[in-house]
């Protein structure tokens, strides 16, 4: 299971949200390819990258910052979210260096863009579902749908999508664990390895997660806790690294 750190970008700047409010921002550093070093330097062996204002806006506005990473970068593998909503943007980011593209609002609005694009770039799509309680949100979390999360990562199985990231809104950036059984039952029905989002706060969040990662959980997204200290990224990925050991040695 990866642990996987999230650099959220807004204004060109790094920051961290609280439950997707753009006006409940936290920066933590004007340079997103210093930031990428930070974690690089710790034993990142994928980084997730979000553009907070492409989200709101729908089209890519921190483009610069996120192949600026990529090219200081090229092996590692990155993932890019937010305002995701063409085939040439989808292109932009791979010719940049990206590795995978994270499709959220338009996968919910228009799923056949998501057939589409996994057809023309094949293993580079991932969907984004955001929930709240069981639902999918879009537009920045501004619209809750009456869509439930496993029906549609069902949807998505046989296109092709080679991942799903699943964030909890109600514990994004709250710093209150995950939501450790949604995200389960999103692996066990939805037929997809499944990242956790949302509220990854310590080493006991990683435990929890890793008893069910046989389900199909990919990894797990961390923001303000590796920012703010509460969680260790070297030690979270040894953590990790170990329990998914021992579970080998007992299966």
């Amino acid at each position: 299971m990866l642990v996987i750190p999230a650099i959220d970008l807004k204004d060109g700047k790094c920051v961290r949200l609280k439950q997707g409010r753009m006006d409940d921002s936290t920066t933590y550093g004007d340079d997103p390819v210093a930031m990428a070093a930070r974690w690089v330097e710790a034993g990142a062996r994928r980084l997730h990258l979000v553009d907070l204002n492409g989200a709101f806006e729908g089209t890519p506005v921190n483009g610069e910052a996120v192949t600026a990473i990529a090219r200081a970068y090229p092996d590692l593998p990155i993932q890019i979210g937010g305002g995701i909503r063409s085939a040439s943007t989808i292109e932009h980011y791979l010719d940049a260096g990206v590795s995978h593209v994270i499709i959220g609002t338009k996968a919910v609005k228009e799923p056949a863009f998501v057939t589409e694009m996994c057809r023309a770039f094949p293993g580079h799509v991932i969907v984004g579902l955001d929930a709240r309680d069981g639902y999918v949100a879009t537009d920045g979390w501004a619209e809750v749908s009456t869509i439930k999360a496993t029906d549609l990562a069902k949807r998505f199985a046989d296109d092709g999508v080679s991942s799903i990231v699943y964030t909890d809104i109600a514990r994004d950036g709250m710093m209150q664990g995950v939501n450790v059984e949604a995200t389960a039952e999103l692996a066990r029905h939805g037929g997809l390895p499944v990242i956790a989002s949302g509220g990854v706060t310590d080493l006991e969040d990683l435990r929890a997660l890793a008893k069910v990662a046989g389900d199909g959980i990919l990894g797990a997204i961390t923001g303000r806790a590796i920012y703010e200290g509460s969680l260790d990224l070297a030690e979270a990925q040894r953590l990790c690294d170990e329990l998914a050991g021992a579970a080998a040695t007992h299966s």
